[in-house]
């Protein structure tokens, strides 16, 4: 009876894959923090050296964290019903704690270190309790339970990072993240109670590609807020504007290679899979490189629409090739994942990019991003040659293709 009034919270076999209004609703507290991650990495722009370094790997931290957030969020509505009451409480619960993270982000590792933390803390540990005790006596409710427990296990290091002393703050954070991505990765191991790991997970593989795709276009659409910002507030000349033409070009470039084929197919992908859910947990960590790759370009765009003659520094390379070298290689894995093997255009244009960097380091800013923009042209070029006259290629992913009856009875 019990694991009866639990199943209610279960997603239906039947439902449907895609978003609820909720979800979407959700994903504007994610506008906010992207763009504030956007911030940080622009701030980068006159560093060098080990200070570069350190700037750019406090930011992923602060990026990674919130990714882990948005990622559990999507995979607990892929699993549960989102019309839910107490499944919206959570979703919305999680929003109020992902904007507090968002707005303090600019100084998450300075003063504003310890509200960031208790925000990511709230949701780590509160959201599977609730979703624990809401199961009632339904097996499944040992997943959240052991969400629980890692949780708890890496909080003392967030919160000894955040009240400690400044100069600890990184490496605690940096063993507290990692604890937390190796218990996503192991599956939360607990003795007595084995492992269970997200490939076998029952989940609604549709929703779960539909939410990775909007996600992309949330990165998106954040590399257009800055590409308007940045123009509009500048001085305008024809330089300007040809950099502003060139930045949307290379936007609408990104655009349309992740979606031409393997990204227009990803949905078809998790529909063929006998295991949705170990595609799911190998795209994740694909689109969060997408993700990822999106916003390090979008600063290569404020650099050169604001300086595109400007003297070359070791900071715009790294955002200008840097973060498209990024995209092309998260695409070649998306790639994988829905056909099999990677695309050779974008092996192409990788290599290309690769060549061209010592030359680019010279170059002034706004070369470097045409050539960028040439070089995803190509790729895009050539792709859509290969396969003109061709049908739309059917998914083959080798990910996955082990049946339902292989999954964990608690999953």
């Amino acid at each position: 009876m019990a694991a009866g009034r639990g199943a209610e919270l279960l997603r239906p076999p039947v439902s449907s894959g895609r978003a609820t209004f909720l979800e979407l609703f959700f994903d504007l507290a994610f506008v906010v923090a992207l763009t504030r991650v956007s911030q940080r990495f622009a701030g980068l722009s006159d560093d060098t050296g080990w200070a570069l370094a350190g700037g750019f790997g406090r930011t992923l931290l602060l990026f990674l964290a919130l990714w882990l957030i948005w990622s559990h969020t999507a995979w607990i509505t892929s699993r549960y019903e989102p019309e839910q009451p107490i499944i919206q409480a959570v979703v919305v619960g999680t929003m109020f704690a992902s904007l507090i993270m968002a707005v303090t982000l600019p100084r998450a590792m300075e003063e504003r270190a310890l509200p960031f933390a208790v925000a990511y803390l709230m949701v780590m540990v509160v959201r599977p309790l609730v979703v624990a005790v809401a199961l009632r006596g339904h097996p499944r409710r040992l997943v959240p339970f052991r969400l629980v427990v890692w949780a708890l296990a890496s909080a003392p290091l967030w919160l000894a990072g955040a009240l400690g002393p400044d100069h600890l703050r990184l490496p605690l954070w940096v063993v507290a993240l990692a604890v937390d991505y190796l218990a996503w990765t192991l599956g939360w191991p607990l003795p007595w109670l084995g492992v269970a790991k997200v490939g076998r997970w029952r989940i609604a593989g549709t929703h779960l590609a539909d939410r990775y795709q909007q996600m992309f276009l949330i990165a998106l659409g954040e590399s257009i807020l800055v590409i308007g910002v940045v123009f509009s507030g500048a001085d305008y000349s024809a330089e300007r504007a040809a950099a502003f033409a060139v930045a949307f070009a290379t936007s609408a470039l990104l655009w349309r290679i992740y979606f031409y084929r393997a990204g227009l197919l990803l949905t078809e992908a998790f529909d063929r899979a006998g295991m949705p859910g170990r595609l799911g947990a190998v795209s994740e960590r694909t689109h969060l490189l997408i993700v990822l790759s999106v916003l390090v370009t979008a600063v290569g765009y404020e650099l050169v629409i604001d300086h595109p003659y400007g003297q070359p520094r070791p900071s715009w390379l790294l955002f200008v090739v840097g973060g498209p070298m990024l995209f092309l290689v998260a695409r070649m894995r998306l790639e994988y994942e829905i056909f099999g093997q990677p695309s050779r255009s974008q092996i192409i244009g990788f290599v290309a990019l690769l060549l061209f960097t010592p030359l680019l380091a010279r170059w002034a800013p706004m070369a470097g991003l045409s050539v960028v923009a040439g070089v995803l042209a190509l790729v895009a070029l050539t792709g859509a040659l290969r396969r003109r006259g061709q049908s739309l290629k059917v998914s083959t992913s080798p990910i996955g293709r082990e049946t339902s009856g292989d999954r964990d009875s608690e999953a």
